[in-house]
């Protein structure tokens, strides 16, 4: 059994009497939860903005957006996405051929949305080649704050505890912001398919 939630960490000041006062909360992974629901939704506007979830979109989230996007906002419906995305770190629950069990997690601060994180248990042929063991989006309106390399270095201590040591993970040859995220987090480019950066990152 392993832990689905890894805080990056709190910024800790000290009071009167020595009480210890929080001074800056900072985002950190979280299992999905409804409760930022209302942030949620505004994040996957923004990347439908930019053309995520269209019909060639093959991108875990461009296939959520196509599946749940006209039901996210009834409450009920939403609650339903989060237990199926849950559900997908079971062994036994159904999946696509070809589709291996994978955790997600959500970066947020508070109930503030502001990017998510898949941990896929093993790899097949496919994620070995092109889509490797942790795939991540921040949106839109987050980005270029450092949230990925801090994600990914949230994320890394719970691929341990499942056992995955290092893991694989790609980025196109054209992204400089997610090779600096992978990069700072110590990962080791072994080469280049198809147009993919392949990187093998620690998480020990």
């Amino acid at each position: 059994m392993f832990s689905v939630v890894a805080a990056v960490g709190r910024k800790i000041g000290c009071g009167r009497g020595g009480r210890a006062v929080r001074l800056v909360a900072m985002p950190e992974l979280i299992s999905p939860d409804p409760r930022v629901q209302t942030s949620f939704l505004t994040a996957m506007k923004e990347f439908q903005a930019e053309g995520r979830g269209s019909p060639d979109d093959n991108s875990m989230l461009g296939r959520e957006i196509l599946r749940w996007s006209d039901r996210w906002d009834d409450p009920a419906e939403f609650a339903a996405y989060v237990t199926w995305l849950r559900a997908d770190a079971a062994e036994e629950s159904a999946r696509p051929p070809g589709y291996v069990p994978g955790t997600t997690l959500w970066w947020a601060d508070g109930e503030e949305y502001l990017g998510r994180i898949t941990i896929r248990h093993r790899l097949t042929p496919a994620l070995l080649n092109l889509g490797g063991h942790i795939g991540y989006d921040v949106r839109p309106s987050a980005r270029r704050r450092g949230h990925a390399t801090a994600m990914l270095a949230a994320a890394r201590p719970v691929a341990h505890q499942m056992g995955i040591d290092p893991v694989l993970v790609t980025c196109d040859e054209d992204n400089p912001g997610s090779r600096k995220a992978i990069e700072g987090n110590g990962g080791v480019l072994e080469d280049v398919r198809r147009g993919k950066l392949r990187f093998w990152v620690p998480t020990g």
